[in-house]
């Protein structure tokens, strides 16, 4: 199986704060690091996520077995949907109380370790994870997070719509005049109410998949510039203004409130539209709200493929931790233990080490094969991704405020690609400090 690096989907969830487990003393001995108490001393670790309902609670039960193993540890988790997560970090690192394991996403890498906000965790144990993966989440060859899973750019659509309306469903390997086409034939059928794709050309995952996808490279270059190709990206939106007007995306007030992976807003789950972008990993989610009522395809290809493989996210260390060394040892007690891999299953994609994947593939769902079955599909054309350059990590929400103006009519492809300049030229400024 091949794996590389990139970003993360953007999940939905709820927002907790909850301490759990006991600071009853241990027998056993740990390192004192980094200011970790030894395996007799009181140990509050607090540790953060975004993501779906199914991860929480899969985390929360991990949790719940390494106090079980650790009766000195309590944790105290703060875990939330993806929107607001790193506004959140920032401040909670601004006031030097940021917790001391952070869930990571690809794009803010780079940013926070060139800022010294993270650890080194040179001393995780990593053998039986590819060495490819395990530099997804390495920074001039230092390593300041440890990928949790691999998972595959796609899509999902109803299969139970597409069944009924009679329409060729899409598939692994399709093409962009395939996708239009798709489009064109499931609105005829849907009506006036009712759309067939999800606008998320605001996403600045949807634009990367399509430079890729027309043979004009990733949308950073090798030194960290920005390299959206100009011409490629007023076509994008060019394409995507079009399929608006006929009602083939989803219009802008759908769009604004479309939240991925929400029960109610969802337009995908709630009945609004029929496809979307998904990664693997999500897979298990979305299955648990509408059982059976899905199928999956690639991104549409161009001349070459529009989909990649990603480390899911990540688990960093804070670097002004008082408890590195706990933190640490708990990082790789998630990453490496068979036991923790059963319980947390493909919430985070699939797991990194080649033990736990084995131990756990007897235990997987029919949600798990799905999704093995999707990352097996997109693998063997899958594209690279990088992680964002140092300064660039929210870059993609300005991006999408830049975007969200052609979706409402309140700009034009080339005036909206200037403004994006303009902004970037600023990130590449602030790159340089």
């Amino acid at each position: 199986m091949m794996v590389t690096s990139a970003a993360c989907g953007n999940n939905g969830g709820s927002s907790n704060n909850t301490p759990t487990g006991s600071a009853s003393p241990s027998n056993a001995a740990a390192s004192n690091n980094g200011g970790a108490a030894s395996n007799d001393e009181p140990v509050t670790l607090t540790i953060a996520w975004w993501g779906s309902q199914p991860r929480h609670d899969a985390t929360l039960k991990a949790l719940d077995q390494y106090k079980a193993l650790h009766p000195n540890v309590t944790f105290q988790t703060q875990f939330s949907g993806w929107d607001g997560y790193y506004d959140k970090l920032a401040v909670q690192y601004s006031a030097k109380n940021a917790p001391d394991i952070i869930q990571m996403d690809a794009a803010y890498v780079n940013d926070y370790a060139g800022r010294n906000l993270l650890a080194d965790l040179k001393d995780l144990n990593v053998a039986d994870i590819d060495p490819a993966t395990v530099d997804g989440g390495k920074v001039n060859g230092t390593l300041y997070a440890i990928p949790l899973g691999v998972a595959a750019l796609g899509m999902v659509y109803d299969k139970t719509v597409v069944e009924k309306l009679g329409l060729t469903a899409p598939t692994y390997g399709w093409s962009w005049d395939e996708f239009f086409a798709f489009g064109e034939a499931a609105k005829a059928k849907l009506g006036k109410d009712k759309y067939v794709f999800v606008d998320q050309s605001a996403d600045l995952v949807d634009y990367t998949s399509y430079q890729y996808s027309q043979g004009k490279g990733y949308i950073f270059d090798a030194q960290g510039n920005l390299a959206i190709d100009k011409a490629t990206w007023i076509d994008y939106m060019t394409k995507m203004g079009e399929l608006r007007k006929k009602g083939i995306l989803t219009p802008a007030d759908i769009t604004t409130t479309d939240k991925e992976l929400d029960p109610q807003l969802d337009s995908v789950i709630n009945g609004s539209a029929v496809a979307r972008h998904l990664f693997s990993n999500q897979v298990s989610a979305i299955e648990a709200l509408k059982p059976g009522a899905f199928g999956y395809a690639s991104m549409p290809k161009g001349t070459e493929s529009g989909g990649w493989l990603k480390p899911s996210m990540f688990w960093s260390v804070n670097a002004q931790s008082k408890h590195q060394a706990a933190a640490i040892e708990f990082v790789d007690w998630f990453i490496n233990n068979e036991e923790a891999g059963k319980t947390l299953g493909l919430t985070r994609g699939t797991p990194v080490s080649s033990k736990v994947v084995t131990a756990i593939e007897p235990t997987f769902s029919d949600a798990d094969k799905v999704s093995l079955d999707f990352l097996d599909k997109v693998t063997p054309d899958a594209q690279t991704f990088i992680n964002d350059p140092k300064g660039w990590g929210s870059f993609k929400n300005d991006y999408k405020t830049v975007v969200e103006k052609l979706q409402y009519d309140q700009s034009t492809p080339e005036k909206a690609y200037d403004e994006l300049m303009k902004i970037a030229a600023k990130y590449a400024e602030e790159a340089k400090k």
